[in-house]
């Protein structure tokens, strides 16, 4: 009896272990996907405008938006960010894969594949995560980055830039092209 009580389970068992193992997903759940699945909101097609004392500074788009709310940061998907001068005119755009925009400091990070394109010559910086802070209306990265323009090529290890790379400070910079200026002269 006994046997027949264990084949018969066996059988029974074995279509359900065979059914259950060609469930599983071909991708895995992610940490990063829980967290996205407890956003209080999501929004499709975000856009944000970023101001200081009534001056666009920012905007900010994205296909997708995580906003949670005890943080006060939203997680981003496919972004798109114009930067404004003081006078409210365009002087560059930045596109990135993600980021996240803290509502409260509007300071926003951009990663994988950051390209910032300048509006005035079309100049170029190229890196992997870049952050934007507000308050000094300054960009920086601490990954390996590359800018091109009409008149020079630069790469390095990181760098702190305002948002039209007017003036960028390096770290380990190499590259070609460009003016620079010697002490006493």
């Amino acid at each position: 009896m006994r046997r027949i009580l264990r084949a018969g389970l066996l059988g029974l068992l074995a279509p359900g272990s065979w059914l259950l193992s060609s469930c599983k997903s071909s991708t895995p759940v992610t940490a990063t996907q829980a967290v996205l699945d407890s956003a209080d909101q999501v929004l499709l097609g975000m856009s944000h405008y970023v101001t200081e004392l009534g001056v666009l500074r920012a905007r900010v788009r994205a296909d997708t938006a995580y906003f949670f709310s005890n943080s006060q940061r939203a997680e981003l998907r496919d972004v798109h960010v114009t930067f404004y001068d003081i006078t409210g005119r365009p002087t560059s755009t930045l596109t990135s894969k993600e980021g996240t925009h803290n509502w409260r400091t509007g300071d926003m990070e951009a990663r994988g594949n950051v390209v910032v394109v300048r509006d005035k010559d079309g100049g170029t910086m190229r890196t992997e995560v870049m952050y934007y802070n507000q308050v000094k209306n300054e960009v920086s990265s601490d990954k390996a980055f590359v800018f091109d323009s009409p008149d020079r090529h630069v790469e390095g290890e990181g760098f702190t830039s305002d948002p039209e790379f007017k003036k960028i400070t390096a770290t380990h910079p190499r590259g070609t092209g460009g003016k620079f200026i010697l002490p006493s002269q």
